[in-house]
Order: structure tokens, then sequence, then C-alpha cells
């Protein structure tokens, strides 16, 4: 009777706990051991049970013009406890270092990219395990993919980093599809990982590539390596490197390129003592924006003005802290306001944006390149705020912590020399902007009054290099008349 009563109960039971206690306080164990609804726990222990993964730490993308980043510096070590959001690695960007947080926590079980080299962005660069159980898989799976995610620093000439051909560049903005050369066999084709310029010469010297042993990190195959198969000497190998880099020496893969050719510039003899530097992120980056500024059409405009007013304002504001370059860029600002078409844009060949924000961007030099901090709503800003702000941006573009919107949204490019008594330049147009005001030195020079009278006034030459498929010459013409109006009679620089 009592068990029949206890099967009726039993299975409309939901709690787990109540068919425990039952269980517990029932004094027929014999039978209670055959009731059915316990099996219940099971599927409970099974969401319980957590599901150990590896997670990428991958190459971010710091501005919209960065296709690789180098590693500057691994703040956390192989074995480190990681939480998320805390810094893991210093990444050198086109533009500034900034530190990569991790989305998860973990522990750090592998780098992928050492310190120095470089890697595309969206590419891993280390492997975040959820538990130690996991880490000697993600070290496994770190030794597959290194060698093809990072690009070895050059210690001598004879590196692919080195080489100046086209090859290098496509190298870091196309996908490399090998992954690892380990001499190890694995499942499927074997894959080969190698630099560009070392898979040149085995076309050239009609090498089996998948026969040679790479000595490079990971397996890596070098250049060298593909000479010593090929039976050349390392002497030969400078000499070979300037051959290839040529965009004329094209010859046949049956025959190795002349050694020398008149007509090609990189054949010249090096010169003894020479050393070949690779460039930076930052000098590629502005390798990059140049070469693609020539596909822009451009002219220039010069206008000179008179900077006696200026220049006695300057005085006046020096020390509150104002520079000439914030004076500038402020005049340049309350000019562009009053037209709109030199501070657009033309991005596609096909149309062009009025930009809805005057944000100045203005050149400054720093130890190993350039960069533009910007100067965002510089018409609507009082000039000490101006020059509070440009303050801030130098001091974090010189210590490379300027973040993204602070150097890539600028509308007008603004490039002072005149400090280095720079008469006149001409300033290349950067990608995605209207145009770009060099600015010169002021200096005494000899003018005719309004009443034909000659005197000796102050005067600084201003040159704008704009897109001429949206700025157009009377475009430019009257936006430098007016800069200049403000430039001559500056008090409405304080208002």
């Amino acid at each position: 009777m009592a068990s029949s009563l206890l099967s009726r109960v039993l299975p409309t039971t939901n709690s787990i706990s109540f068919s425990s206690s039952l269980t517990n306080n029932l004094p027929f164990p014999s039978r209670r051991s055959s009731l059915t609804p316990f099996p219940i726990i099971k599927p409970n222990r099974k969401i319980s049970t957590v599901q150990a993964k590896i997670r990428e730490i991958f190459m971010p993308a710091l501005s919209s013009t960065m296709t690789e980043g180098k590693i500057v510096s691994w703040i956390k070590s192989e074995g480190d406890l990681l939480s998320k959001g805390e810094s893991v690695v210093v990444v050198e960007s086109d533009k500034a270092d900034m530190d990569v947080e991790t989305f998860y926590d973990g522990i750090l079980a592998a780098i992928v990219v050492g310190e120095g080299e470089t890697a595309p962005v969206g590419a891993a660069i280390g492997l975040l395990a959820e538990t130690e159980d996991e880490i000697a898989e993600a070290k496994s799976k770190a030794s597959k993919t290194s060698s093809s995610t990072a690009t070895p620093p050059s210690p001598s000439p004879p590196s692919p980093s080195l080489d100046p051909s086209p090859s290098s560049s496509s190298s870091s903005s196309s996908p490399v599809k090998a992954t690892t050369a380990a001499p190890t066999v694995s499942e499927g084709p074997k894959k080969i990982v190698s630099t560009p310029y070392a898979k040149k010469l085995a076309k050239q010297y009609k090498i089996d590539i998948g026969s040679v042993v790479g000595t490079g990190p990971f397996g890596r195959i070098t250049p060298a390596d593909i000479e010593s198969a090929a039976g050349i000497s390392p002497s030969k190998s400078s000499s070979q490197i300037s051959n290839v880099a040529s965009p004329i020496a094209s010859a046949p893969a049956s025959s190795p390129p002349p050694p020398k050719s008149a007509s090609a510039p990189s054949s010249l003899p090096e010169i003894p003592g020479s050393t070949v530097v690779p460039f930076t992120t930052m000098q590629a980056a502005v390798s990059k924006n140049m070469v693609e500024s020539l596909s822009v059409p451009t002219f220039r405009v010069g206008y000179p003005m008179k900077t006696d007013a200026l220049d006695a304002l300057y005085e006046k504001v020096k020390p509150k802290g104002v520079t000439m370059t914030a004076l500038l860029a402020k005049a340049a600002a309350m000019a562009l306001a009053q037209h709109p078409v030199v501070n657009a844009s033309c991005k596609d060949g096909k149309s062009f944006t009025y930009n809805p924000s005057v944000n100045i961007a203005v050149a400054v030099a720093i130890n190993g390149g350039l960069i533009t901090p910007v100067l965002q709503d510089a018409d609507k800003l009082d000039l000490y705020l101006l020059s509070q702000k440009w303050k801030e941006l130098v001091e974090k573009a010189r210590s490379k912590q300027l973040q993204p919107h602070e150097y890539n949204s600028g509308t007008f490019t603004l490039s002072n020399l005149g400090m280095f008594g720079v008469d006149r330049f001409d300033a290349i147009l950067p990608p995605g902007q209207g145009a770009i005001m060099a600015v010169g030195a002021s200096k005494p020079t000899v003018v005719t009054d309004e009443d034909g009278f000659f005197s000796v006034k102050s005067q600084m030459l201003v040159n704008v290099t704009a897109d001429h498929r949206i700025i157009y010459g009377a475009d430019l013409a009257s936006f430098l008349r007016t800069f200049a109006k403000i430039v001559e009679n500056p008090e409405s620089l304080t208002l």
C-alpha cells in the first residue's frame, strides 16, 4: 500500500530536493532504490559542465589606414593570469603606440607574435586558455600559426623586410596562405612558409621551394636558404637583392637576371659602408599615403600676406601659452567656415562630401616619423582653449599616446615650417582631404603701400595644395584672400 502510494506521488514531483527528502526519510530503502524519478539529476550535471576554450588575442585595427601592426612589447608573459579588460600587449600602429586589452578572463597560454615582429590586422598574436589543461594544446596551435602571422625583425640586409620591391608591401596587405614549414609530417598537403623575396629567388633559380628546409623563425624559408639550395655563395646576396628589387628586372624564370643593368637605378653599386634600414610602421604608413596621393590631381596657389599685426598679437598672447601654430590654425578654421568647399573631401572620385566640422590637422615631426594631431571644431573654440588642446595633443603625439580619433579625423591640414626659416614650400595633399596649407617664415620685405610709397613690412608666403576634382582656382584664391584678411587684421582671433 505504501509502495503503491509512493509510486503515485514521486512521478508527479518536480522538485529534486523533495524527492531526496523522501528518499532519506522513508524506512524501506530496498523498494526505494528501484524507483525511477532520480535520473532527472543527470541533465543538471551536464549543464554545469564548463566547456574549455582557446581564444585568440588578435591584432586590432587602431586606425582607418592600418593594415598591419608591430608588437612593441608584451606587458604579460606566457602563463600569466589575465582578467577581462586588462592590458596585455603594446602595439605600434601607423600613428601611435597603444595598449591592447583582452576581452576574456584566462591564462596567456602562448605568444604567437614576438616583440619587434609585425602581423596583419585581424591575425592572432596570442592565445588565451581558460584553464591550465588547454595550455599544451594552445602552444601546439601557436607553433602552427605563428610563422604565417608574424614577420620577424630584420637584423641584417639579406632580410626580406629590407627588400624594397613591391612584393614586400604586398606581403602585409594580402593574406599569407602558408601556415607552417615544420619538417615533421602533418595531415594534408605540406604548407610552405617563406618570405616574398625567397619565393622570387626560388622561381628565378627554378628551385623546388617545397624541398628547401627553412632556417628562419618557425621554419620560415629565407632568401639565404634559397641561395644555399641554388649553390650561390652568400657574398653575392647583396647584389642579387638590388637586381630583384628593380621593377625592370623581370627576366624569365629560366635564368637569373643579369648582375648589372645600366637602365635600372637599383642596380647601381652599393656605397661601401652604407646601411639599409627598414621602415618603421609609421614610416611605412607615411610612404603608403604619399604614394596614394599621387593618384589625386592637385594644383597649388600661393598668396603673400603681411604679418606685422599678427606678430604683435602673438607677443601679447604668448605669455598665456598661445603658440603661433594655434593662431594660424584658428585663422585657417575661421576662413574654412566661410569657404566650406575647401573643407570638403572626395574619396571615391564620383562625389564629394561637405564635412560638418572644421577639424584642423597640424603636422608634427616626432622621433622616427610624422603625425598630424587634429584640433576638432577649431572654428568654434576660443584661442586659449584651442592652445591648451594643442599643447595636450603635441605631448600625446610625442609620447605616441594619441587615440585614433585624435589623428584621423582631420578635414584640412596645416604644415608650418616657418620656425625653421623656410620661406616657402609645397605640401603633399593627405589622402581623404581637400586641401593642405604650407606656411613659410615671416621675413622683412619691401612692399608698396596703398598710397604708392615703399615700406618694409613683415611678410609670409602661404601655399595651398588642393584636390582639383572638387576645388577650383577661384575657390582657393577666395579662401586665401579671406585667410589673409584674418591674418592681417587678427583682432577677431581673440573674440
